[in-house]
């Protein structure tokens, strides 16, 4: 039980990767917001866990959503330990023809949703003296390997990392990025059969990573075991790409 009462905000929390995790920290005994923009998703990953674990709707890349999200998490368990920036958008755009309104789509969920909820969640560990925030890039950010948006929304995750961990380290907030390659989860199902059987095939270990694998590393990023790990990458890609 190695984040016994700690509690943990995780987004993306309705499925895949999100889900593993926020299965993974209520299992050790944490107790977790889980985060999605659909509330019955988050509810479905709350009802499959053991453990004190809350479902709340947050539309990520809204500042007065996020802020509001984060009062809840006070209200309810009237401290926040460890966040968790797991939510992430992207669709198939060749550059030439990426329309504006994705563009600001993949970058207001995965660069902005992520630092709007690095900032709040900062704000509410100073009260208690520190933790931990993980923000999930992609393989794809050192590659560049995928839709320009994506690529460019992934590789500005890894920037505001190294940013933070700097700036919060005095105050004993850690920040370091998780850097998964292709992992099976719903989102990748969106993915071109091509693309995915080019990244399967580039990847040493010789398959995707499960979501769990990468609910594992955050656990360990997490926890007491890294506490002299922060501003790093941390690749849970089977060799795909080396960081």
């Amino acid at each position: 039980m190695k984040h016994q009462d700690k509690v943990v905000f995780v987004t993306g929390a309705g499925q895949g990767m999100g889900r593993a995790i926020v299965q993974r920290f209520a299992a050790e005994g944490a107790k977790v917001a889980a985060i999605d923009i659909n509330k019955d998703a988050a509810a479905d990953t709350a009802a499959s866990c053991e453990g004190e674990v809350i479902a709340i709707a947050c539309d990520i890349a809204n500042s007065e959503s996020v802020k509001g999200v984060m009062q809840q998490v006070k209200d309810v368990f009237g401290r926040l330990d460890v966040v968790i920036n797991n939510a992430g958008t992207g669709s198939v755009d060749a550059f030439l023809d990426t329309p504006d309104e994705n563009w600001d789509r993949v970058i207001g969920v995965n660069l902005k949703g992520t630092f709007l909820c690095c900032r709040e969640g900062a704000r509410l560990m100073l009260e208690n003296g520190g933790g931990a925030i993980i923000n999930v890039s992609s393989s794809a950010a050192v590659s560049g390997e995928g839709p320009s948006h994506y690529v460019a929304s992934k590789a500005g995750v890894m920037g505001l990392t190294r940013s933070i961990a700097r700036e919060l380290a005095p105050n004993g907030i850690r920040v370091n990025t998780l850097v998964p390659g292709a992992t099976n989860t719903p989102m990748m199902q969106g993915i071109p059969e091509e693309w995915m059987q080019q990244m399967i095939s580039a990847i040493p270990l010789g398959r995707m990573a499960e979501p769990d694998d990468v609910a594992k590393v955050a656990s360990f990023l997490a926890s007491d075991d890294a506490g002299f790990i922060t501003g790093q990458n941390i690749a849970v890609n089977g060799g795909m790409v080396f960081i």
